[in-house]
Formats: structure tokens, sequence, C-alpha cells
């Protein structure tokens, strides 16, 4: 059951925008968002028609058929009406919004959709997009073509491909039914919310385990914190089993809740209606849909943006390789203006380079091998070579390779005078028999 203070529902203006076109409703069973378009006076006309025809469905039904037919009969007949709106009053050409709606009946959620506005299941601390937005950048991403990423930062990201208008009066609703379980949050926004704040910080929100009421100012504050161009509805709604009708008043939200958002007034010459008191470049729409040909328009302007990203990002990638070579040959060439003293196998040899490699690539030469034998230095400087001695040039390399070779011959020396010289053999004397004769 939802019981009662287990829902909420919230509309904002926003920090750019001077009227508020979204309109938001959560009552019993059902829970809705409308954002609208179409300009001046449009846009909140069109999301309080789709509310006002979508609230007698706040009732309880036998089956989810049921629902999902007065879902979308209500559509329908909100189309029909926007449809008679503009022709009656054709300043109002143009006018829609997008829908978001669900009606709980017993375990399962129905869910009807058209437009951008999203609606979100929070469960079991996982929050999922359960709906699709019918957008031209979506279009985009389902086709490979861009990323989710990239779809948030699109120059065309608000261009609608389906929405509830006065230009079909028998609109397409994604139409399905999804079951619901104690514990379940569902999350219902318009763009407002889900254009400026990302899933990653919508689910940190809703893992606080707040109050419908708190969590939604606490997501309005984000939205708003973020710049919060456009406006910003939301409507939360807890699940606690099955879902009866309960007593209570509905919260109807945003444009819907002025009862006369709904009048179309006469405009007087050079001014705003007093409905809209407030200047004209304020009410521009933020959606439209486009005809055919413009979407085409669209597709080679996309084609011609993703060449010159690709071309920008392979310009950017030779730069940095460029820039890497370059680093490494200068690196190179000072490693070559250094000299060391090392070992080869057996000997003392002049290197020109530095001692590190790198990887399989050697970074000194051997220049001149210096036919000091290691065996003849004094263990200290053999010592000191085996572990090498650095120059500061090849000069100074020279000078310490004769000192070196002062340092053999020393050995040498010192070993020659400690070799003793061997004594003369005897001259053997003829022996003499005394008792010969």
């Amino acid at each position: 059951m939802v019981f009662e203070g287990s829902s909420a529902a919230i509309s904002h203006t926003g920090k750019v925008r001077s009227n508020n076109q979204d309109s938001g409703f959560a009552g019993a069973n059902l829970f809705a968002v409308a954002d609208g378009m179409g300009g001046h006076a449009g846009g909140d006309v069109a999301s309080s028609i789709a509310i006002q025809r979508l609230a007698p469905l706040d009732t309880t039904y036998a089956t989810t058929d049921d629902a999902q037919a007065s879902l979308q009969a209500a559509a329908t007949t909100a189309a029909g009406d926007l449809i008679r709106a503009a022709k009656d009053r054709p300043e109002l050409a143009g006018l829609g919004t997008t829908v978001s709606a669900i009606i709980m009946v017993d375990e399962y959620a129905v869910i009807g959709h058209i437009g951008d506005s999203r609606i979100y299941l929070f469960r079991d601390d996982e929050l999922t997009q359960i709906t699709a937005d019918h957008t031209f950048v979506q279009r985009l991403v389902d086709s490979g073509r861009i990323t989710p990423e990239e779809a948030r930062y699109h120059p065309r990201r608000s261009v609608l491909m389906r929405v509830l208008s006065d230009m079909d009066n028998d609109p397409e609703l994604d139409m399905f039914v999804m079951p619901t379980l104690p514990g379940d949050r569902w999350l219902l926004c318009s763009d407002g919310l889900s254009g400026v704040v990302d899933e990653l910080h919508i689910a940190k929100v809703m893992r606080q385990g707040l109050a419908p009421g708190r969590t939604a100012d606490t997501l309005l504050k984000q939205a708003l914190d973020g710049g919060a161009p456009d406006n910003v509805t939301i409507v939360l709604v807890d699940v606690g089993g099955q879902h009866p009708l309960s007593s209570g008043t509905a919260t109807i939200v945003g444009s819907a809740s002025n009862p006369s958002g709904i009048l179309v007034p006469a405009a007087r010459a050079g001014r705003s209606s007093w409905l809209h008191p407030v200047r004209q470049a304020a009410n521009e729409p933020t959606h439209f849909e486009p005809a055919a040909d413009y979407l085409e328009e669209l597709i080679e302007e996309d084609k011609r943006r993703a060449k010159r990203r690709r071309i920008g990002w392979i310009s950017a990638v030779l730069v940095a390789l460029l820039a890497l070579v370059g680093a490494g040959f200068l690196a190179y060439n000072w490693t070559q203006t250094r000299y060391f003293i090392g070992a080869d196998e057996d000997s003392v040899v002049i290197f020109q380079g530095v001692q590190q490699n790198l990887g399989p690539i050697t970074l000194s030469t051997a220049i001149e091998d210096t036919d000091i034998l290691l065996a003849d230095l004094p263990p200290y400087q053999r010592a000191s070579v085996e572990r090498t001695i650095n120059a500061r040039s090849l000069s100074d390399a020279e000078a310490i390779v004769e000192r070196l070779q002062a340092g053999a011959d020393a050995v040498r020396e010192d070993e020659g005078r400690a070799t003793p010289t061997p004594a003369p053999s005897p001259t053997p004397t003829p022996s003499t028999d005394v008792g010969a004769p």
C-alpha cells in the first residue's frame, strides 16, 4: 500500500526561466510529471491540460490492462485538447508536453511515457532508469554513434522525436507493466533534474533513506546548485505492498496547481497576457518536434561534428606524439653529452651516455677500450670502476683513466719488488776416493 505521506511532489521555476511550464501530480495510485513546451503561454497550458486529463485516473483498477487503456485514452483526449487550443488561439501553435506517469495496480506499476521526462526505480540501493528518452541524441546513443556521457552535453539534446502535442491526435506512448516490491522507491522527474544532476548523485541522495519530501527537497537543491537552467519537477513515491485507493487529497504542483493555468486569455497587442506578465525571452521553448527534413539536417550536422571530432582527436594525438618524440630526442641528445668509466669484461672502458637503459634501448656506447686490466687495479679502484665513475666530459674521463693507469702501474711495480731473486745452483765438486790406488 502507498501510505499517506509516502509520496511527495515538488516543482520549481529554476534559476533561468521566468515561468514554470512543468506540472506534477502525486495522488493515491496515480503519479505523473509533465514538462510543457511551446513558447509564450504554450508550455504551461500544455502540461496543465495533460495533468487535468490524467487526474481522474487516480482510482482503483481491476486489471493492469484496464489501467493501460485508461492511460492511452487520457493521452489521446489531452492531444485533442491541445489541437483545439492551438486552433482557437493560433499564438499557441506548437504547444506540447512530455508525460511520464505511473498507475499502481496491486503489485504492479503501469507505466505510460512520451518525451524526455524520466521514471527511475530505486531498489536494493541501485538506481535504474526505466523509461527511454524520445530524443534525437538518444537515437544517436542507441545506434552507437555517441556515448551516454556525450549525449548529456550534445547541443541537440533537447530535440524531441515524440511528444504529446497539437501535431498528432493519436500519440504513441511507451506502455508497459512492471512488478513492484515493498521497499521500492519510484522517482518521476522532468529533465530539469536529470539534465543537471547525474544518476550517480541522484542515487547517493536516495541512499540517505530520507522521507520522500526531504529527498525531493535535497534533489531540488542539487539541481539549483547546478544552475537549474530549466524548470525542475520531482515526484517521489515509496512502495509498501498493494495499492488500493487511500483517502486524502492529491498533491498537484507546477502550472497545473493554478486552475487558471489552463485558461488561454486573449493576447493584447504589444503586451504579454495577464497570465504571463514577464519578459518574452524567458518563455522561449526548451523542446520542439522537428520536421523530417530538419532531422536529416541534424543527422548531417552530427556527421560533420563527428568528423571534426575525429580530426581533432587525431591531431591532438599526433601533436602529443610529436611532443613525446621531440622530448625523447632532446633527452637522448643530453645523455650523449655525459661520460662515465666502467668495465667491459676484464678491462677499463670509457662510455659515452648514461648508465641507465630505457627498456630495450641502451643509452650508452663504449667509445674507448683503455686496455687497463681490472686485475691490475688496486682493489678500491677496481670496485669504483665496476660501480662506474661519472665524468663531466671526455677530457675528464681521460684524466680519470690516467689516474687508473698510474694505479695499475704502481700495483705492477709493487708486485715486481715483492718477487724474490732465486739463489744460484751450487757447482758440483768431483768426489775423491782416498782409498783408490
